[in-house]
C-alpha cells in the first residue's frame, strides 16, 4: 500500500503539468525563409512558402508569430494556409506546435 500512495502522486503530478491547448496567431511560413520571403525573389509568399516546403524535406511549414518560427506538426493542413494570417490551437513542446486546429484569422 505505501508504494500506491507515490506513484499515484507522481502519476497526478504528472496530469497536472500536461500543457493545455493554447492559440497561437501569426502567419503560416516555411522554416527556411521564416518572416522574410524576399531573398527567394518568388512573386508572392505563398508560392515561396509551398515551394520552399516542396523544394528541399529539410524546411518545413511554421508559423511565425512576428518574432518567433514555430515549426507545425501537422505539414498537411498549412498548405491551404501558406503566407495567410491563422490561428493555431495547439500545444507548444520547445519551439514546434503539436497542431490540433488551423483555422483562418481575421
Amino acid at each position: 500500500m505505501k508504494k500506491l500512495i507515490p506513484l499515484t502522486l507522481v502519476y497526478a503530478g504528472l496530469l497536472m503539468s500536461a500543457s493545455a491547448a493554447q492559440v497561437f496567431t501569426g502567419v503560416i511560413t516555411d522554416t527556411m525563409c521564416g518572416g522574410d520571403h524576399k531573398a527567394m525573389g518568388a512573386a508572392n509568399d505563398a508560392k515561396c512558402v509551398r515551394d520552399c516546403v516542396k523544394m528541399d524535406k529539410r524546411y518545413k511549414y511554421a508559423l511565425y508569430d512576428g518574432k518567433n518560427v514555430y515549426t507545425l506538426s501537422d505539414q498537411a493542413a498549412p498548405e491551404k494556409f501558406a503566407a495567410a494570417k491563422v490561428k493555431v490551437t495547439g500545444t507548444l513542446s520547445g519551439k514546434t506546435i503539436q497542431v490540433e486546429k488551423i483555422e483562418a484569422a481575421k
